[in-house]
């Protein structure tokens, strides 16, 4: 398997717990100042459930309700996302429209989780990806 698949199933891995179960992730529970911008690690990133949909931000990106949808059966731009290494362990996962996740509160919540309206990477935009649990 090359790098870019793997990278994808990472990717994959870290969408779908974002938007489905809310576990995996974390995020750090404290507002920190913006970030210099950080290299894309990959872009035109697709998550793809168990069943064959797509993980949606929808409108793009830039939402605090009604963020992700898991109905997409095609690809256009809403189902693409960009996916930030921004070292030590954390990566940041960015919309089609620039904005970037994030787990409100930095995590721990089973309502509001996640909102797509973060025009930079601060403390509550960062996300660990574990692979093989």
């Amino acid at each position: 398997m090359n790098i870019k698949s793997k990278l994808g199933r990472v990717a994959g891995v870290a969408a779908a717990v974002v938007a489905i179960t809310g576990l995996g992730l974390t995020g750090t529970a404290s507002a920190s100042t913006a970030r210099p911008a950080h290299p894309i690690l990959a872009k035109g990133c697709v998550f793809q459930t168990v069943n064959g949909h797509y993980l949606t931000a929808v409108g793009g990106g830039g939402r605090i309700t009604d963020v992700i949808h898991s109905d997409a059966i095609h690809l256009l731009a809403w189902e693409k996302f960009s996916l930030h290494y921004l070292g030590n362990g954390q990566y940041a996962i960015q919309t089609v429209n620039g904005h970037y996740l994030t787990a409100v509160g930095g995590g721990g919540r089973t309502t509001d989780t996640i909102h797509s309206d973060a025009t930079q990477i601060g403390s509550w935009e960062k996300f660990r990806i574990s692979c093989g649990h």
